[in-house]
């Protein structure tokens, strides 16, 4: 697989690379990013190779991340998918620079724009659900963006399993635009998602779109059990371990995990970074994993997982110490009695 072997977006028409350019690490403001230089070569680099998705957000790096990538971009532009999100707050101390609601949208999109020097989003998500505003209120003004030409597509990112499907059930009923992706957290540390989120855009049309399938950097081997720490920090750390911390990966289990794609990485004389991110590209309902690098160096490493091939008996090691705990109903329905008493002994083929 290469970078201009690209794949369709959900329900959608769109054509884009099987890896997606991430830019949260676009930018040294946060402390721990690349500066211009750095992050213009790992850019050009991956539009080089013929990759065409550039994923980014209003907030990253404080407005720097979007900046750099309209300095970037140039006589590019066509070429590129462009997407970004809104919902994080850009003001602190108002209540109506975060949220979901029409207001923040407008104003988050339209500085969107200025940020990146275009007159359009390939693709804007809703960046994570508020817990607040109505589902119809966001799908209505989600349209009129789309209505405007401002926007083309949409997605959504960070939102139960329940609501995305309320949403998108609601846009089909009334004619509005749907929702064509799911950006969510998917890695060998976190597989929760496989409960809910990944049968859920398997039938809604959604393309999956991996955030952090290095599970925070954990999956590189870069840390050990030392390293444990759950930090409670609700700003944005100065350093990416601390990051990795305030997200809850660095713990014994990921540590373990880690270990046993190390080893996997060895057999294969390959790295971590690729063993992990080409597990990700295994399950069919992912079109294309975030990469988020930091140094040219990282990039490099992080497209070679297109080269990787896993064996079955290396996908089943991955699958096995990754492995997350059944939950109800699923726990509940697939017990032998349970099937027994649903289908009564007979041989009947299941639906996924």
């Amino acid at each position: 697989m290469t970078l201009d072997q690209y794949k369709l977006l959900g329900r959608s028409g769109l054509r884009i690379s099987p890896l997606s350019l991430g830019t949260m690490t676009f930018g040294s403001d946060w402390g721990w990013g690349a500066d211009g230089d750095e992050a213009r070569r790992i850019f050009d680099l991956y539009i080089d190779l013929g990759g065409n998705f550039v994923d980014t957000s209003v907030n990253y790096t404080d407005g720097r991340a979007e900046r750099l990538l309209g300095t970037f971009i140039g006589d590019k532009r066509e070429r590129i998918v462009l997407a970004t999100k809104f919902t994080m707050a850009r003001e602190p101390g108002n209540p109506n620079s975060g949220g979901n609601h029409r207001l923040n949208m407008v104003r988050s999109v339209e500085q969107s724009l200025t940020q990146l020097g275009t007159d359009r989003i390939d693709l804007v998500y809703l960046h994570a659900w508020d817990m607040t505003t109505r589902p119809d209120e966001v799908m209505r003004a989600l349209d009129d963006l789309v209505l405007s030409g401002k926007v083309l597509y949409l997605g959504i990112c960070n939102t139960p399993a329940w609501r995305v499907a309320q949403m998108q059930t609601l846009a089909d009923i009334r004619g509005w635009s749907p929702f064509v992706a799911l950006q969510i957290e998917y890695s060998l540390v976190e597989r929760t998602v496989e409960h809910e989120l990944l049968p859920a855009a398997a039938a809604l049309g959604l393309g999956v779109l991996p955030w952090s399938p290095l599970g925070g950097g954990v999956l590189t081997g870069k840390y050990s059990l030392s390293d444990v720490e759950d930090s409670q920090e609700a700003t944005v750390s100065a350093s990416r371990k601390g990051v990795i911390a305030s997200s809850g990966h660095l713990n014994q289990r990921a540590i373990e995990i880690a270990d046993e794609v190390r080893a996997v990485a060895e057999e294969a004389n390959s790295t971590p970074s690729r063993v992990a991110l080409a597990w990700t590209l295994t399950n069919p309902t992912v079109v294309s994993p975030i990469i988020g690098a930091r140094t040219l160096a990282q990039a490099e490493d992080n497209l070679g997982a297109l080269d990787l091939v896993l064996t079955p008996e290396q996908l089943d090691r991955l699958n096995r110490i990754s492995a997350p705990s059944p939950v109800f109903p699923a726990r509940f329905t697939q017990r032998p009695l349970v099937q027994q008493l649903i289908f009564g002994g007979a041989a009947v083929e299941r639906r996924n």
